[in-house]
């Protein structure tokens, strides 16, 4: 049987109107991502509220008669779990439970347990734990037995082997622990995007919005076969596959973890390793779900992360993607003008994905070279490898030379020129 669920969205901005908010998420958007998030978890919302706080009271952050409130809807409906969408505090969460009577828990809970259900590989699985450890350390006292949710349902999938009654010391041990352990594998990262550097391999990042299709266009891209499912970070583990442009110039492209607006920052950290691999790339495509009602909140909110993480800079094709369900084409083509470096494509259809190739060839133009050389007659090897890692627009046989004009990857060109007789560069 699903967790019932009650959802509480605690309005803490000043209102300009009625209507208007200085934050573009309105209570409303925040209350509806909350319902996919109890979604992507297997609860069922069964009431969300809003309440708006001018200021909020220090033991339970809204008021006594808002909690009597809230009490009657959880008698009245059964309510297993309230969350709330701001940030509560070890003693905030402890006062609502005895008064509400039921489990309590906020927003970046929910998302951690979200993150712990999806997490499959070891390395996933470590950064998960660490988020969980480091959001549970602050909250320890007091607690007691009451930190022991290991059973089922929302929130309390716990952090792996370790038990929530372990006292201070011992999880500051264990977060040392992952932390170092996580330290390694950023070098080991490092040391793969060094060796891909070294061959003049150009890395491609897709990053979004969580739920944008990052993952079906890297299986309509790769043929990757990564699992997709239309729900908020179903692929948290990164997945870096070969692709091969059109011009025969090879590029990694990596999925990432998606983003959501306002992400909890311990996240950020806890994933540092693997979101490093975004601040390194060469180009990013930025998949934004343009059949989303709220797109350009959801483009602000990845640019926003984007920025946290320094790579805002870093050259960047906007993907539009889902124009499957779009019916109006030429509203389409407006929006499209709104945004620079732009494809609109479908991963589900296929359409537009050869244009999206041309333009990530075009973005990355400089890793390209143009050779005409002169080689001897007996180098077919070099002819081979210019057909095979780029594309020959020339070629001539002749007595005891090749005259070939190639386009191919520079690492490819140093090659070739080592056996060029004139030593001709244009």
């Amino acid at each position: 049987m699903k967790e019932k669920v009650l959802l509480v969205v605690v309005d803490f901005r000043l209102r300009v109107d009625q209507s208007h908010y200085i934050n573009d998420w309105s209570s409303t958007d925040i209350l509806r991502e909350m319902e996919a998030l109890v979604e992507a978890c297997g609860g069922e919302v069964v009431d969300g509220t809003i309440y708006r706080v001018n200021s909020p009271i220090a033991s339970t952050v809204i008021s006594k008669t808002r909690i009597d409130e809230l009490s009657g809807i959880c008698s009245f409906h059964g309510i297993d779990t309230v969350i709330f969408s701001c940030d509560l505090k070890g003693g905030q969460q402890r006062n609502l439970e005895k008064l509400l009577k039921v489990k309590v828990v906020d927003r970046t809970q929910l998302i951690l347990d979200i993150f712990a259900r999806r997490a499959l590989s070891k390395e996933g699985k470590m950064q998960v734990e660490l988020a969980q450890l480091q959001y549970l350390l602050p909250r320890l006292t007091g607690r007691g037995v009451e930190l022991s949710r290991l059973g089922g349902g929302i929130a309390t999938l716990g952090p792996g082997e370790t038990k929530l009654e372990v006292d201070r010391r011992r999880i500051s041990h264990r977060i040392a622990r992952l932390k170092k352990e996580l330290k390694q594998v950023a070098e080991s990262r490092s040391l793969k995007r060094k060796r891909r550097k070294e061959l003049g391999t150009p890395v491609v990042s897709l990053v979004g919005y969580t739920n944008a299709g990052k993952s079906s266009l890297l299986n309509a891209l790769t043929d990757a076969q990564q699992v997709i499912k239309d729900g908020l970070f179903t692929t948290l583990d990164p997945l870096s596959r070969q692709l091969v442009l059109p011009n025969r110039q090879i590029i990694i492209l990596s999925d990432t973890v998606g983003f959501m607006h306002d992400l909890p920052h311990r996240l950020i950290e806890a994933f540092k390793a693997t979101l490093e691999e975004i601040t390194e790339a060469d180009l990013l495509l930025h998949v934004l779900d343009i059949s989303s009602s709220n797109f350009r909140f959801l483009y602000n909110s990845v640019r926003d992360v984007l920025r946290e993480l320094d790579a805002e800079k870093i050259p960047t094709v906007t993907v539009l993607n889902k124009i499957d369900r779009i019916s109006d084409r030429e509203w389409l083509t407006d929006i499209e003008a709104n945004f620079q470096n732009t494809v609109a494509v479908s991963a589900t259809t296929g359409e537009n994905l050869k244009l999206l190739l041309s333009k990530i060839e075009e973005m990355l133009v400089s890793y390209v070279v143009r050779v005409d050389v002169i080689i001897p007659i007996d180098r077919m090897d070099l002819v081979n490898l210019a057909h095979k890692e780029g594309m020959v627009k020339e070629i001539e046989y002749r007595n005891t030379n090749i005259h070939m004009i190639a386009m191919v990857p520079s690492r490819t060109a140093g090659r070739i020129y080592k056996a060029d007789i004139d030593h001709r560069c244009l």
